[in-house]
């Protein structure tokens, strides 16, 4: 297959260009650039130095990777973007490098990220994810895989969130939310299982209740909070697979953790 390159566009020839590549009209690609088969840029878009893009990409109009940190910390050091295979970025979406010499932005494969959304320095994002249009997520945030954000939500940095998650639109996010919740409420609450993107993930009923009756658990009426932790860290080994994740999510929290609000 042969790439497909509109006569406006501006495309560094030291860029690796990958078989069935097709840059728009207006495009600007940069000299360290490394973009995969069958990934098709629409016009304005604009991929600066330091940016790798995986193979089968769908990126939308005025979009722009790669562009330094928005960070007072970021001296000039080389950092990179690394954007996986399948993705698809909507109009607007900018992706910013990470702060601190050779450290990486990174978007997993299978994403839907819609309008306007901003990923800043140092985010990690997990595979299957979807962003609805303005999200923002601030430096050094961590969003595990299969996991959904409403509309015009806004991550605090450093701020931690599970796989399997749903967080609900135009809320502020300022604590880590664990894995397989739903959030939503201000300030931000876990609300519930996210029962419906468990069982598409496979997850069977028995896991599913396994899980929701750990955080009834952990969350219990009678008890405060870092002593049902305590019990159940000791416990760990004789939980399923999946709240052993649990726990370890607790046990590196920061921030903090959103607490259960129902």
């Amino acid at each position: 297959m042969s790439v497909k390159i509109h006569p406006s566009a501006v495309v560094s020839p030291k860029a690796e260009i990958s078989d069935g590549v097709e840059i728009g009209p207006f495009c600007v690609i940069e000299d360290k650039v490394s973009i995969g088969a069958g990934t098709k840029l629409k016009a304005f878009v604009s991929v600066h130095n330091y940016v790798s893009i995986g193979k089968n990409c769908d990126i939308f109009e005025y979009t722009a990777i790669g562009g330094d940190p928005q960070d007072h910390g970021y001296k000039g050091e080389i950092s990179y973007v690394r954007i996986g295979d399948n993705n698809l970025i909507r109009e607007n979406v900018t992706i910013s490098r990470a702060t601190g010499e050779g450290n990486e932005t990174v978007i997993g494969n299978d994403c839907f990220i819609m309008e306007g959304v901003h990923f800043a320095h140092n985010v990690k994002v997990g595979d299957f994810v979807t962003l609805a249009n303005k999200v923002g997520l601030s430096g050094f945030v961590e969003v595990g895989s299969h996991t959904v954000f409403g509309g015009m939500c806004g991550v605090h940095q450093f701020v931690r969130i599970g796989e399997y998650c749903m967080i609900g639109g135009l809320y502020r996010v300022v604590k880590d939310v664990p894995h397989y919740t739903l959030a939503s409420g201000e300030p931000l609450r876990l609300t519930g299982l996210n029962r419906v993107g468990l069982e598409r993930g496979g997850f069977t009923s028995e896991k599913r209740r396994e899980i929701y009756h750990f955080y009834q658990e952990l969350y219990r009426k009678d008890k405060r909070f870092t002593e049902a932790l305590a019990e159940v860290q000791v416990n760990k080994a004789n939980y399923i697979p999946e709240i052993q994740r649990i726990i370890e999510f607790y046990e590196g929290t920061k921030r903090g953790v959103t607490f259960w609000g129902i």
